[in-house]
């Protein structure tokens, strides 16, 4: 299966970044209104006290909550946003149903030659298991078991940058009652006023931007990556039970489509409309 390059989620990232910058260095001036972009603000921005509050607050709760093979799996994770393997159910569709059509004509046995050509672990498994005669029954209690491991799989990953996303934001703010609290017990000396103020308002800043930069999006990206996978599992469980219990090529394929979006199911009906048309079109030229 084919890996791409998501730009959606490495425009999103730099854009993130980048504005969050811009938004640092650059200043307006109050009288004249000119925007000018002075990088000595980025020194006021930067904190070691908030830094290790927010990053060693996060970091350890999330050692205490997940193993250290899930860490592991962090750069496998973005792997899976930047460079996604494509999932079209469409062609799993196709597959399937020119399976069904094969299996009519020739038998299941006849199935075992198309196997060699697929990669999908999970269809492999399938068909091979109709092609050795298993019992329909259990066939779908080990597709089904399938299924139920690969969502769990996913969403215990998911979780962890779930975790992730609240636990920033919550470690910001007790920076945030940190600086308040030596701010406060030293409130006669002024000049600890200003450096505790500032541990107090970037702490928050760190975990907001950790939280809402890093952590949530890979969430909700993971999220997106699964429904995608999990439908082509979908489609490809379904498929294999019709073909094993001889169902015909084209209930198969309105079967699976009812699986689809709206919008996939469009678009795969005028793809479908466009090759009948072109077939339509060559009959009636041949009979002139």
């Amino acid at each position: 299966m084919k890996r791409t390059i998501d730009l959606a989620s490495i425009i999103g990232l730099i854009l993130a970044i980048g504005l969050v910058f811009m938004g640092i260095v650059t200043s307006t001036d109050a009288e004249t209104r000119e925007i000018s972009i002075n990088f000595s603000n980025l020194s006021s921005f930067f904190d070691i006290t908030s830094l290790l509050i927010v990053l060693g607050g996060t970091l350890g709760c999330m050692l205490i909550m997940f193993p250290l093979a899930q860490f592991a799996k962090i750069p496998k994770h973005m792997m899976i946003i930047f460079m996604p393997k494509q999932y079209k159910p469409e062609d799993y569709i196709n597959i399937l149903v020119d399976m069904g059509k094969k299996s009519r004509t020739s038998g299941l046995l006849a199935l075992e030659e198309d196997i060699k050509d697929i990669q999908d672990p999970f269809l492999v498994n399938a068909i091979q298991k109709v092609v050795d005669s298993v019992d329909p029954e259990k066939v779908k209690i080990q597709m089904e078991a399938w299924l139920e491991g690969v969502d769990e799989r996913h969403t215990q990953e998911k979780s962890f940058y779930d975790k992730g996303t609240a636990l920033a934001p919550a470690f910001g703010m007790v920076g945030t009652l940190i600086g308040l609290i030596n701010m406060l017990r030293n409130l006669s000396d002024i000049e600890t006023v200003g450096p505790n103020m500032a541990v107090a308002l970037i702490t928050t800043l760190y975990g907001s931007l950790l939280a809402n930069i890093f952590f949530m999006p890979i969430s909700n990206k993971l999220a997106v990556r699964h429904e995608e996978e999990y439908l082509c599992l979908q489609i490809i469980s379904e498929g294999v039970q019709a073909i094993q219990a001889g169902e015909n090529p084209n209930l198969i394929q309105d079967r699976l489509l009812q699986l689809l979006p709206e919008y996939k199911k469009k678009s795969m009906k005028g793809d479908e409309g466009e090759e009948a048309g072109g077939k339509g079109k060559g009959n009636k030229k041949s009979k002139k």
